[in-house]
């Protein structure tokens, strides 16, 4: 269970409190569930563990979605990801631009990415990118592309300050955006639905028109998966 931070230890858990020891604090089964490989062979689809009700799943929740890709396309794709899963930054460099350019520019397949944060650090990563407004998916992708240089060092806030600096963020905007409690709790409750209502509990995991996957999903198991649904 994630837990309780105000608006101020938020700020400094991310200063003294390394990586893994924010991360232990959820249990040794939260730690594993936050890196989930993905399965099966190269090119062929993955078998889906679950279902949910697609209508159910994209009910408005706590915060406006974030989405790639137009409303009418046949498939949706939700993802459940946390900022510090190395899976999910590995997912975002190796497999996303390829689907983007196969699928989702296409009008084929649209992209819902959802907030689901194991520890401090992956929620401020996140209060980051909603702070970023238009450039939410632009953000999300600096930061997993440049995981290691924030998620596992020492004064984890300092490294967020200079990557959110290169954003267009100030010391001001980046301190407001991170003590900013009613956009903390949004984004727990994002994860919390998403555990309670859909048993997320790996990240990153899928809903691919409502067909659950768990794991960093390679380019032909995705594209396998979404060519089965046109």
């Amino acid at each position: 269970m994630t837990p309780s931070l105000t608006r101020r230890s938020l700020l400094g858990s991310m200063s003294v409190v390394p990586a893994a020891l924010a991360l232990a604090s959820f249990g040794e089964s939260g730690v594993a569930n936050a890196q989930t490989p993905a399965g099966g062979a190269a090119g062929a689809a993955p078998a889906a563990t679950g279902n949910v009700d697609m209508a159910k799943l994209l009910q408005a929740g706590s915060l406006p979605e974030k989405v790639l890709g137009k409303d009418d396309a046949p498939v949706t794709i939700v993802e459940y990801a946390s900022m510090t899963c190395s899976h999910c930054a590995h997912f975002d460099v190796a497999t996303l631009p390829t689907i983007k350019e196969k699928y989702i520019d296409t009008g084929k397949a649209r992209l819902i990415m959802r907030e689901f944060p194991f520890d401090p650090r992956a929620e401020a990563g996140f209060m980051l990118a909603r702070c970023s407004g238009d450039n939410y998916f632009a953000m999300v992708d600096v930061l997993f592309k440049q995981q290691e240089q924030w998620a596992p060092v020492q004064d984890a806030k300092a490294a967020l300050l200079q990557i959110s600096k290169l954003a267009g963020f100030t010391q001001e905007s980046f301190e407001a955006c991170l003590t900013d409690q009613k956009l903390l709790d949004d984004i727990r409750a994002v994860r919390t639905r998403g555990s309670q209502e859909f048993g997320v509990d790996a990240t990153p995991t899928f809903f691919i028109n409502g067909k659950k996957y768990s794991g960093a999903l390679s380019v032909d198991e995705m594209s396998a998966v979404i060519d089965g649904l046109l």
